[in-house]
């Protein structure tokens, strides 16, 4: 049986924890994303400041925007 530290040497257990940082920097760059758009970012400049898909840009300034609205 596999210990912690022979796990930890094991490919997947390093390409799980390479694609979790990668998916924990995506979340924090699509949480910038309203945050732009309130100082007046458009789109594409979001995307190219933050090396992100205009289309993934779209779909969080949309989702924040009927977030906004059922708020109201």
């Amino acid at each position: 049986m596999l210990g912690l530290n022979e796990l930890k040497q094991t490919k997947v257990y390093q390409e799980a924890k390479e694609e979790g940082k990668l998916e924990g920097k995506l979340e924090g760059k699509l949480e910038a994303v309203p945050f732009m758009l309130s100082l007046g970012a458009t789109i594409e400049q979001i995307a190219e400041a933050l090396s992100l898909d205009i289309e993934q840009v779209r779909q969080v300034a949309q989702n924040s925007q009927s977030n906004q609205s059922q708020a109201d």
